[in-house]
């Protein structure tokens, strides 16, 4: 079963009985080691020969690829909901493959928030056949997603705009699932998107002064957040593999010319390349990592951290 619940001008479609498509802060001076067709959906789902899977206290059990997602849906569902999580820390969700002891565990998942990182494309068509009961929820539904070479950029959650409508399709798929308690979950999203608004005034006034607007980062996953708030990213990583040595000349070249102090790098994945373009030009390698947890706190933190770097 796939739920796709767009942006706030999105439409809204449930499709029943086939599989889903196919488809890692701080300062300098430490390191941080990121309607109407509504209606047809309740319907539908309240039809289904097995309706959603609760825990004893009577909540939702759901599932999502990786934390910052757990963190939105908590936020939105609340006590009410139970979110288990395929990525943990120190996971890549380029390379992941979940367990079996995971994919059983589906079984008690009422939905599957999927966002569009590159272990989805193989494992989803097998995550959906593991519940044939349970909603496949695209958060990724209704954004224009960016990219090169016909790969767009999964990380959508960087971006406070774009969790704005990663947001409000979760706060619709909750509904869907739980009618009863459908006002509870849209006064928690009213409250999150407040708070989202705060967290984007906030990162703008962080990095309001800078001069230097270029930073070079390992793992190509501040796109979005550099696009946000007029900064360049400078990526070490090329297509998804380390550089040549042509490519790694250029990038040190570059990073001179730009006078780049700082290389960013995650510890999701090794900061071999990275540590040998900082030896180059003189500069420290800072971890920070998309996929932390506490995605409220770790974008300010990261953001605090671009702001040091960059005005130096």
């Amino acid at each position: 079963m796939t739920l796709r619940i767009g942006g706030p001008n999105q439409s809204r479609a449930l499709r029943t009985g086939e599989n889903a498509p196919s488809d890692r802060g701080g300062s300098r001076g430490y390191v941080m080691r990121t309607s109407v067709a509504l209606v047809m959906c309740l319907a539908l789902v309240a039809g289904c020969t097995e309706g959603p899977k609760h825990r004893p206290t009577g909540g939702l059990t759901v599932t999502a690829s990786i934390l910052p997602q757990r963190y939105f849906i908590q936020r939105i569902g609340g006590d009410r909901v139970d979110v288990q999580v395929m990525v943990m820390p120190g996971e890549s969700p380029a390379t992941y493959e979940p367990t079996p002891a995971q994919l059983r565990a589906l079984s008690a998942s009422a939905a599957y928030f999927h966002i569009g990182v590159p272990f989805e494309n193989a494992w989803l068509p097998r995550i959906a056949a593991a519940n044939s009961a349970m909603l496949m929820v695209d958060t990724a539904e209704g954004i224009d997603r960016v990219g090169e070479g016909g790969n767009p950029d999964p990380h959508i959650w960087l971006s406070p705009s774009l969790v704005t409508i990663q947001a409000r399709t979760i706060c619709e798929a909750l509904k869907a699932l739980d009618p009863a308690h459908g006002s509870e979950y849209a006064a928690n999203l009213d409250a999150f998107e407040a708070q989202i608004e705060g967290l984007d005034a906030d990162i703008k006034e962080m990095l309001a002064g800078i001069d230097q607007r270029q930073f070079m980062v390992f793992h190509p996953s501040w796109g979005y957040f550099a696009r946000d708030y007029g900064l360049e990213m400078i990526p070490v990583e090329v297509g998804g593999q380390e550089p040549s040595a042509a490519e790694l000349a250029a990038l040190i070249d570059r990073a001179r010319r730009e006078g780049i102090r700082v290389v960013f790098a995650q510890p999701e994945f090794s900061s071999k390349a990275a540590q040998t373009v900082a030896n180059e030009i003189g500069a420290e390698v800072l971890l920070i990592s998309p996929l932390a947890e506490d995605w409220m706190t770790n974008m300010r933190s990261v953001a605090h951290t671009f702001a040091e770097v960059l005005s130096q």
